[in-house]
């Protein structure tokens, strides 16, 4: 079974996603994410960050980080299907 996590939008509402990958490029970590609810919907991409009590916060990323983020996400997705 995959790995699921619950997340709140502004309005409170629980939005439970599926942990699709996690992966890294250049020493820092990504997750994959697709909401559980609804497999049409795009798959998110956040950066992994540990706060100070050393727990891991899921973080939004700038168009730049995004699309390199983006390109190795698509390669190993493209491993995984050979």
């Amino acid at each position: 079974m995959k790995e699921k996590h619950l997340f709140y939008d502004e309005l409170g509402n629980a939005i439970e996603f599926i942990v699709k990958a996690k992966f890294s490029l250049d020493e820092t970590d990504y997750v994959a994410l697709l909401q559980a609810d609804d497999i049409e919907s795009p798959t998110f991409l956040l950066r992994i960050e540990l706060d100070d009590n050393g727990e891991e916060i899921l973080v939004g990323i700038d168009d730049d980080e995004l699309k390199e983020a983006e390109e190795t996400y698509e390669e190993l997705l493209k491993e995984n299907l050979q």
